[in-house]
C-alpha cells in the first residue's frame, strides 16, 4: 500500500541497469523513488503513464551554456580550435547577468527536452568586461543557478579558476573578466556560493594553461575540504601539451598529479592527447574522464583514448560542451562509433555501458551519487524515450537499450521527470512554454 502523498508512475518499459523490464511502477515520495515494483502489467489507478522506454535522467557533465549562441555561426569556412576561440570570446564579452540568465534558462530547457536532468556547468565568465567585479561578485554564477531552477533541472556549478593566458602570461583583454587575480581570491569568491535543493557547488581548473602551477594546489585543496567535484580541461589540444612540456618539462597530466589535483572526485574533460604514462596516472588515481564527442569532432580536436582510460580505471561520463548539438544519446553512441573508426573494430562498449556513462557515472562525476538509477531511495529523476518513432520503431522492446543508444535522438524524448515533477510532458516543456522562441530571443539579444 502506498503513502497517501505518494505519486505513482507506470513505465511501459524500464531500463533497470542490466536489462529492459516491461511493466514497472515507480512510487515517488518527497522527490525520491520510494518503491520499484515489477510485473505490473497494467497502469494502477491514478498512475502517470509513461509509454516507451524509461531510463534514469541523463547527466550532461560538461556544459558551457553561452557557447549555445555560437551554434551554426561557427560552421562558415574552415579555421581551427584557436580561431573558433576568438568567436567564443566575442560572445562572452557581451554577456551580462540578465542576458546570461535568459540564455542559460533556454539552454537548460533544451537540455530537459533532450532528457537531461542534471548539468555540470563549467563556469568561468565571472566579472564584468575588463575584470571589474559585479556588486555581487557571484552575480553570473547566481544567474546560472536561477536559470537551472527556472528550467526545472539540477545543476552542479563548477566554478572555474582562470588566471592566465598561458603559462605565466597575464590574461588577455577577453580573459580579464574570467580572472579573480589569484587562486586565493577565486576561493574566497566562490566560497560565498551556497548549495540548494537543485544545486551543488563544485570547482574547476580551466586548464594547466590558465592556472599557474604554484596555484593548482589551492583549487585542489578547496575542493578536497568540501568533498566537492573538481573538473579540469585536460590535453584537449596538442599545443597545450607542447607548451606545458616547454614550461615545466612534463605533461599536463603529470603536472596535475604532482600538485595533488588527480583523484576519485576529479574529472578530466576531453583527456584527448595522452601518453601511456598519462593514462596510467589518470586510471590509477581513479580520476574520471568526461568525453564530449560532438564538440571534439566539431573542433577537430581528435579522438581520445576512452577505452584505454576506462580499462586503466577511469570512470567515463559524457558532456555536450559547446552545444554544437544537445543530445546525450548522440554523445553516447559517438564515443563507441569514434572508437570503431579509430580502431576499425566494433563493440568496445555495450549499449548498457554507454547508457551508464550518460546516467549514473555522469551524475557521480557531478556529485549527485544519489541520482542516475531507478532504485529505491534514488532521486526521482528519469526520462522516457519513444520506441515508436521513425527512428526507433521496429526492434523488440527487450532491445530498447540498444535502440535508444544507437538509433534514438533527443527528438525521441517524450517525458522528463525531475524530483518526481513532470518537467517535459509529451515532448513539451512545462515551465518554459516555447523553448525555440526563448533560445532565438536570447541569442538575438547577444548579437544585437
Amino acid at each position: 500500500m502506498t503513502h497517501p502523498h505518494t505519486r505513482t508512475y507506470w513505465l511501459e518499459h524500464a531500463w533497470l541497469g542490466t536489462h529492459v523490464e516491461p511493466g514497472v511502477a515507480l512510487d515517488v515520495a518527497d522527490g525520491r523513488i520510494a518503491a520499484v515494483r515489477t510485473d505490473v502489467t497494467a497502469p494502477p489507478p491514478g498512475a502517470e503513464v509513461l509509454r516507451g522506454l524509461t531510463v534514469p535522467g541523463l547527466a550532461d557533465a560538461h556544459s558551457h551554456a553561452f557557447h549555445r549562441a555560437l551554434r551554426g555561426t561557427v560552421q562558415v569556412g574552415s579555421g581551427t580550435f584557436w580561431t573558433w576561440r576568438e568567436v567564443m570570446y566575442a560572445t562572452a564579452d557581451r554577456l551580462t547577468p540578465d542576458s546570461y540568465h535568459e540564455l542559460a534558462r533556454a539552454v537548460y530547457a533544451e537540455m530537459a527536452l533532450a532528457g537531461v536532468t542534471a548539468v555540470g556547468e563549467f563556469h568561468y565568465v565571472h566579472h564584468a568586461p575588463g575584470g571589474t567585479p559585479y556588486a555581487d561578485p557571484n552575480a553570473m554564477g547566481e544567474a546560472l543557478l536561477a536559470a537551472a531552477a527556472d528550467a526545472g533541472i539540477r545543476i552542479t556549478l563548477l566554478d572555474t579558476c582562470y588566471l592566465s593566458a598561458g603559462f605565466g602570461r597575464p590574461p588577455n583583454t577577453h580573459q580579464r573578466r574570467f580572472s579573480d587575480g589569484s587562486a586565493d581570491a577565486w576561493a574566497q569568491r566562490c566560497s560565498a556560493l551556497r548549495e540548494r535543493d537543485h544545486a551543488r557547488i563544485g570547482a574547476a581548473i580551466h586548464s594547466v594553461r590558465a592556472v599557474p602551477a604554484d596555484q593548482l594546489e589551492t583549487v585542489a585543496r578547496w575542493a578536497q575540504e568540501r568533498r566537492a567535484p573538481l573538473h579540469v580541461h585536460l590535453s584537449e589540444q596538442t599545443a597545450e601539451n607542447d607548451a606545458c612540456l616547454a614550461a615545466h618539462g612534463r605533461t599536463p597530466t603529470r603536472l596535475l598529479a604532482d600538485h595533488g589535483v588527480l583523484g576519485p572526485r576529479t574529472t578530466g574533460v576531453h583527456n584527448t592527447h595522452l601518453t601511456d604514462e598519462d593514462i596510467a596516472l589518470i586510471g590509477g588515481t581513479g580520476t574520471g574522464t568526461c568525453m564530449c564527442p560532438t564538440t571534439e569532432r566539431d573542433l577537430a580536436d581528435g579522438i581520445g583514448p576512452a577505452a584505454a582510460l576506462q580499462r586503466a580505471g577511469s570512470p567515463l561520463s559524457l558532456g555536450s560542451d559547446s552545444h554544437a548539438v544537445i543530445d546525450l544519446l548522440e554523445e553516447a553512441r559517438a564515443m563507441e562509433l569514434d572508437e570503431r573508426l579509430r580502431t576499425r573494430t566494433r563493440g568496445h562498449w555495450t549499449a548498457a555501458a554507454l547508457l551508464r556513462a550518460a546516467t549514473a557515472d555522469g551524475h557521480a562525476a557531478l556529485g549527485w551519487a544519489d541520482a542516475g538509477t531507478l532504485e529505491h531511495g534514488a532521486l526521482a529523476d528519469f526520462t522516457t524515450i519513444a520506441l515508436d518513432s521513425v527512428r526507433t520503431a521496429g526492434p523488440p522492446p527487450r532491445l530498447g537499450t540498444e535502440t535508444a543508444v544507437f538509433a534514438a535522438t533527443a527528438a525521441d524524448v517524450r517525458h522528463t521527470v525531475v524530483g518526481g515533477r513532470h518537467v517535459v510532458r509529451d515532448g513539451a516543456h512545462t515551465l518554459v512554454p516555447d523553448v525555440p522562441r526563448a533560445l532565438a530571443r536570447a541569442v538575438d539579444a547577444l548579437r544585437a
